[in-house]
């Protein structure tokens, strides 16, 4: 199983700080929406340049102009982009056809999905290369939030997938035994005190 890292901060100088503390225990470096939102896709050319043999994933989250999107990111240095299960089904295609033209990748994410195992289904027929069962932050923040919902909905959907929503130490073993292709992390990494160290226990429980 990989190791993504969900960089949600504001600014690609502290971005490039957290991916330096952490590359080497990561598989995966995500520029969450709100920095690309915040920076734009320059923050992306930036994070590849300096860790180039990681993949880099830029969350997007595409609801429209599939094609367009993904093709500006993957040139901004861009190996995976998001984009959201709930768009068109045209759109995911278009993404993915830029994605063929580049040798990219497109992550279909769930977040707002409420039929989320006939989605990732349908999804991975477009030609998503995974499927992220995403919870956001707002979702977590309400009362009786538990991952085992998208662990659950993850093994039932028979596709390769990633999860996110509150991953961390305690619950990676969790993700791993769900058979999750990818474990997606973010708070628990660039908000603890020591983002390497944190990366490294949750690499380490990895097995």
């Amino acid at each position: 199983m990989k190791l993504q890292v969900a960089i949600d901060v504001l600014t690609t100088e502290a971005a490039l700080e957290i991916a330096g503390k952490v590359a080497e225990y990561v598989d995966i470096i995500e520029l969450g929406t709100p920095l690309v939102k915040s920076e734009g896709l320059s923050a992306v050319t930036a994070i590849k340049k300096a860790h180039p043999d990681k993949i880099v994933f830029a969350d997007l989250k595409t609801m429209d102009a599939g094609e367009l999107e993904a093709d500006i990111a993957f040139k901004a240095g861009a190996d995976l982009v998001s984009v959201l299960g709930g768009a068109d089904d045209s759109t995911i295609a278009g993404a993915v056809k830029a994605a063929k033209a580049h040798n990219k990748g497109i992550v279909v994410d769930l977040i707002g999905v409420a039929d989320k195992v006939t989605r990732a289904k349908e999804s991975r027929a477009l030609g998503a290369k995974f499927i992220e069962f995403h919870a956001g932050l707002d979702e977590q923040a309400k009362p009786g939030y538990n991952l085992d919902v998208l662990l659950s909905a993850g093994e039932e959907a028979r596709v390769p997938f990633s999860v996110a929503g509150g991953v961390n130490l305690s619950t990676i073993g969790a993700v791993q035994r769900a058979g999750a292709d990818v474990a997606v992390v973010g708070g628990s990494i660039y908000g603890a005190d020591d983002p390497a160290l944190a990366a490294k226990q949750l690499r380490a429980a990895i097995i």
